[in-house]
């Protein structure tokens, strides 16, 4: 099917009575009435997604712990926490022009709600020329409307900022495609490929394989430059993590090893139920062996293929099929490695598909404006009242979430005052349960010297213990190593599920 409607220098999937108007007027022309003015569109879906976050999810939202690693990098707050061979530095690279100023979290906070609204206009901005302006608007408004959009909108975390690559990319292809002539698109589709594989490097990867995939498929005499651009947004943007697998981990295949390590080992694993239960408001669920205590919130989850089918029927029936068509399936590329490669599930996982898929929901939802007289009015009722009964429940699980991260936001500020009132200030160094978060909060350094994140030897922190103040934190039966045996006992608030949660003190941290 889209092999048979991308063709060189004519419009994706119009019909050719379109395509003599576009002859006529002009490959660019804007389409007449609210359709052909994006601009207010866009900007209200954007501005109010911004908006939402800052009035719901900004205040006393303290940093996660993969946040905590990523502004750790260059934040001058505390050393640098251990970075992971899963992880790539783009997210750092975004947050480094706030970063590096304030220590202030609020202050990130409020930087990345105001970047991400632009980054959801920009996104969408590029499609303006290939669906109507309504279809972005309501695309747009779906996706920012989720409860782990929000939730993750002001976060320094990569998944979002995947979501706008590929949501970008797609629209760069298409549209250099369809236009021998709009350089910018092919120079944005390298751009936004680059992006992608400088925030997930696995993530440029599918979606840079199902792009080539759609230009092989292509008739036209442009599938080689769309390759090449391909490739080359691909390997640019990977470049810093391939180089970096060579500086720290002996190579490109040991990083990726080690990385499928830490995940998991990734192999063949339905994990679609894990996302499922995930959508109760939990941002990690590993192992996922908990019960299925909320079905109301991932009802919207087995709506969307039958949303998603609904709106690629109805784009058939319209000049916008391959766009369509192409966008569901690079959504579901991108879904595919989460869903059926990772024992674990991260509602964030999935946010560059979800981006994807509503832009055919969409298209399916304001289908009820194109039924019939007498069907119109209920059509139209029963899609305000599914959409009005989704933002409830969205609203719901946000709430929830945010509730349980301020809480913990509070615990882990009174936990970092107790240990500097025992003496534990920089150059100091914070290693056991939590350490990453309390570490960064408090000031010092923090090192594992077991697990994903080993980075100093029982050894090496038994020496750093006579230099400079050391805590190994604890909760419930756990004892401390032989080194520390002897060593002050501080008890701390208790940190979410973390009960008895104490520090064990070197002596050289005194009060």
């Amino acid at each position: 099917m889209l092999g048979s409607r991308l063709t060189v220098g004519s419009q994706v999937g119009v019909p050719h009575d379109a395509r003599e108007e576009t002859r006529r007027h002009g490959a660019r022309a804007p389409r007449a009435g609210a359709a052909g003015r994006p601009l207010l569109w866009l900007a209200a879906v954007s501005g109010a997604f911004t908006l939402t976050q800052l009035v719901l999810v900004v205040p006393g939202l303290g940093l996660g712990w993969d946040e905590t690693v990523y502004v750790s990098q260059v934040s001058p707050h505390a050393p640098a926490a251990f970075f992971s061979a899963p992880r790539a530095r783009g997210i750092t690279f975004l947050v480094a022009p706030e970063a590096t100023l304030t220590t202030s979290t609020e202050a990130l906070r409020i930087y990345l709600a105001v970047l991400v609204g632009c980054g959801l206009f920009l996104a969408l901005w590029v499609w303006r020329r290939l669906l109507p302006a309504p279809v972005l608007a309501v695309a747009g408004a779906l996706f920012a409307s989720l409860w782990v959009t929000m939730f993750y909108g002001p976060q320094a975390m990569p998944n979002l900022w995947v979501a706008y690559g590929a949501l970008t990319a797609v629209g760069c292809f298409l549209r250099a495609a369809r236009d021998p002539g709009d350089h910018r698109a092919l120079i944005g589709l390298g751009a936004a490929v680059a992006f992608v594989a400088l925030m997930r490097p696995s993530d440029a990867v599918w979606l840079a394989l199902s792009l080539a995939v759609a230009a092989v498929l292509m008739r036209a005499g442009r599938r080689p430059l769309l390759l090449v651009v391909l490739a080359a947004g691909t390997a640019l943007g990977c470049a810093e993590w391939i180089i970096e697998a060579y500086v720290r981990y002996d190579g490109l295949f040991a990083r990726l090893r080690r990385g499928s390590e830490i995940q998991g080992h990734l192999g063949w694993h339905v994990a679609i139920d894990d996302h499922v239960r995930a959508l109760g408001g939990r941002a990690l669920c590993r192992p996922c062996d908990v019960p299925w205590r909320h079905p109301l919130t991932a009802l919207w989850f087995f709506a969307l293929p039958l949303l998603v089918a609904g709106g690629v029927w109805t784009a058939a029936h319209t000049r916008h099929r391959a766009e369509i068509v192409l966008a569901t399936v690079v959504g579901l590329a991108l879904a595919a490695p989460y869903l059926f490669t990772v024992d674990y599930a991260a509602p964030r996982f999935l946010l560059p598909a979800y981006a994807l898929l509503a832009l055919p929901v969409a298209q399916c939802l304001l289908g009820a404006w194109r039924a019939g007289p007498r069907r119109r009015p209920a059509a139209v009722a029963l899609v305000a009242v599914a959409v009005a009964a989704h933002l409830a429940i969205q609203y719901r699980v946000l709430d929830g979430i945010v509730n349980r991260v301020r809480a913990d936001t509070a615990a882990i500020t009174r936990i970092a005052a107790e240990l500097r009132a025992q003496g534990v200030r920089p150059p100091c160094l914070i290693t056991g349960e939590e350490a990453i978060r309390v570490a960064f909060r408090t000031g010092c350094a923090s090192r594992q010297p077991t697990g994903h994140d080993a980075s100093i030897t029982p050894e090496g922190l038994a020496g750093s213990a006579l230099r400079n103040p050391v805590a190994i934190l604890h909760s419930g039966d756990r004892h401390p190593p032989p080194y520390a045996r002897l060593w002050r006992v501080h008890p701390l608030p208790d940190l979410g599920p973390r009960t008895d949660y104490r520090a064990y003190l070197s002596p050289t941290a005194s009060p």
